[in-house]
């Protein structure tokens, strides 16, 4: 995978709607912020690199928020004490994307209030950028419960109301102004309508060119999102780096190369994005989980697979990162596939995830002795559950994966 070609605005939709799963109760908010940025920025007639920059940034500005109680807080009132940390946690992860790293600093203050910006060493054009996301992100928190219902039109008057009485202080007047004069349409209110929402949003990406990105650049897109679903729990801190490390060096060592190896460890690092959807008191209960919990568990894979079929259409990612709790007794979830069905990058991925798994502390369990891993790995291959072979690999090098899976060696 030297390179390859990424239609860019479709994977950023993609990627905002990997957080959307965050919400749970009110999805799109990221794309709606988006759009609504997008919008008062037309009216202010800023040229249209521009626009689908904040459109970007409008999709993603909600990147440093994993934990579901977080969100909730974020969007139950118009300020929260607590708001600047997953900005900063935002522009941090960001920063290390080299194709979204432009977009770092707007995200890292688009919770802080105008006349606070104005003190800032920054330029007027990033002040201007960072608050219109700002703006459009309280706009959504106030029209939130008039969402999909004309009733929007009635309440828009007061949230026009409520937001203006914060020119100059949260917000810049500029923005506010040209969102007043946008706020007089019905239009721009019921466009946040789910289905008109994804039509205008792939209207827009019609004529953006595809880039072509470089394995290093795809690599750290995927990393970004993993650092995002590995910070829902102190107990899954780099569980996806190491898996995605771990599956590297297996497929290495079964003569897997060049794109197909690529491909493994992006995999790797994606595999558990679907989990975005899953509440942290879940992912970190210290007991048996109840089969209601369960379930909310065992669909993550196949929101893995589906967020990834958009992103990477054209390769195996989605298959062999959404297909890792299938097992050879077809027993796994969520496809029920047999083992003679799953390729060999599948049943690599299956067993990294476990094995890191089993290394890493969970809130029910300290992280186990590599002997005590080895038995139940054995274990599993004995009930056909895993693949053998995949197994005796990685108990042929144990001692270099056990590192791996418990962050002893570092990840280029």
């Amino acid at each position: 995978m030297d390179s390859q070609h990424i239609d860019l605005h479709r994977s950023v939709i993609s990627l905002s709607c990997a957080l959307d799963l965050v919400g749970i109760d009110e999805v799109k908010h990221g794309k709606r912020v988006a759009m609504m940025a997008w919008h008062i920025a037309d009216k202010l007639g800023w040229p249209e690199a521009e626009r689908l920059s904040i459109l970007y940034a409008g999709m993603l500005h909600d990147c440093g928020v994993a934990k579901i109680r977080e969100h909730r807080q974020l969007t139950e009132s118009l300020e929260w004490d607590g708001a600047e940390a997953h900005c900063l946690r935002g522009a941090e992860y960001l920063e290390a994307c080299p194709p979204l790293a432009y977009l770092a600093d707007e995200i890292r203050y688009h919770h802080t209030r105008w006349e606070e910006l104005l003190l800032l060493p920054l330029s007027q054009r990033l002040r201007l950028r960072t608050n219109l996301l700002f703006l459009a992100d309280r706009i959504d928190v106030l029209q939130v419960p008039y969402l999909n219902s004309e009733q929007i039109l009635v309440a828009a008057p007061r949230i026009v109301e409520c937001l203006q009485s914060y020119s100059g202080c949260l917000f810049a007047p500029e923005l506010l102004a040209a969102f007043a004069e946008l706020a007089r349409s019905q239009a721009f209110w019921l466009a946040m309508d789910p289905d008109y929402l994804d039509e205008d949003l792939r209207e827009l990406g019609r004529d953006v060119a595809e880039v072509e990105l470089g394995y290093a650049a795809l690599r750290e897109m995927a990393r970004l999102f993993s650092r995002i679903v590995d910070a829902k729990s102190p107990y899954t801190e780099q569980h996806s780096e190491r898996v995605a490390q771990i599956a590297r060096c297996l497929a290495a060592d079964f003569g897997i190369a060049g794109s197909d190896l690529d491909q493994v460890e992006i995999a790797g690092l994606l595999h558990d994005i679907g989990k975005l959807r899953v509440s942290e008191d879940i992912i970190d209960k210290p007991g048996s989980l109840t089969s209601d919990e369960r379930a909310c568990m065992q669909r993550h894979s196949y929101d893995t697979f589906r967020i990834l079929q958009r992103v990477f259409a054209d390769s195996k990612i989605p298959e062999w990162a959404g297909l890792h709790h299938e097992n050879l007794r077809g027993e796994g979830y969520p496809f029920k596939t047999l083992g003679k069905s799953l390729e060999l990058e599948c049943r690599i991925i299956s067993v990294a995830d476990i094995f890191q798994a089993l290394a890493q502390s969970r809130p029910y369990r300290e992280g186990m002795h590599l002997a005590d891993i080895i038995d139940h790995l054995q274990q599993l291959v004995e009930d056909g559950v895993l693949d053998g072979e995949v197994v005796a690999k990685l108990v042929a090098n144990a001692d270099r994966y056990y590192e791996l899976a418990q962050g002893y060696c570092p990840i280029d």
